[in-house]
């Protein structure tokens, strides 16, 4: 499909349902993710055996997360109709402006479909890695981590995002994630 991007360009008040979301919105969106990355984080400060091992994995980690909400800015946010707008309830549209260019829209969901694939190991990683080190050597600090992180990173965000941000999303017709929920 033609990668032409549209000139119809979408401004904040072209979403009906929500314009503008503001700074708190936008964080308060954005809250569940951040918890799980500093929990997936935390929890390989308590897997590894040496300090250093320790700080390198959770810090690997928690790079790992910020990058991946940069990829999406980059390699997904640019085919959504509200890029570059704050009708983005992530707020990802403002940021991917400054980094991309416009795309064609109707290439949203085939994007979408492509490139959340590589963040979904940061659902998975530090509940393997935790699983493991429970067994090697149990700590109830290490399992309350762990089920803390699965409440948050499988139930609270998912739940979160579909009852909140994507409900309100103006892109949530296109979007595989939302599809038939619209």
């Amino acid at each position: 499909m033609d990668e032409k991007v549209s000139t119809n360009r979408f401004n904040d008040d072209d979403c009906p349902t929500t314009g503008r979301y503001s700074h708190l919105q936008t964080f308060v969106n954005n809250l569940p993710y951040l918890v799980m990355i500093i929990l997936g984080a935390t929890i390989f400060l308590f897997t590894f055996g040496s300090s250093t091992t320790r700080f390198t994995t959770a810090s690997i980690y928690f790079l790992y997360g910020i990058v991946g909400a940069f990829w999406i800015m980059v390699f997904m946010c640019p085919y959504c109709r509200f890029w570059g707008t704050q009708s983005c309830p992530c707020g990802y549209g403002i940021l991917a402006e400054r980094f991309t260019r416009k795309k064609n829209p109707q290439l949203f969901s085939e994007k979408f479909k492509k490139h959340i694939p590589v963040i979904v190991p940061l659902w998975f990683i530090p509940v393997i890695s935790g699983g493991i080190f429970i067994v090697i050597n149990f700590s109830f600090l290490l399992l309350a981590l762990v089920i803390v992180f699965v409440i948050d990173s499988f139930i609270i965000l998912p739940v979160f995002s579909k009852k909140h941000g994507c409900t309100d999303c103006p892109q949530k017709q296109d979007c595989p994630w939302m599809k038939g929920k619209a």
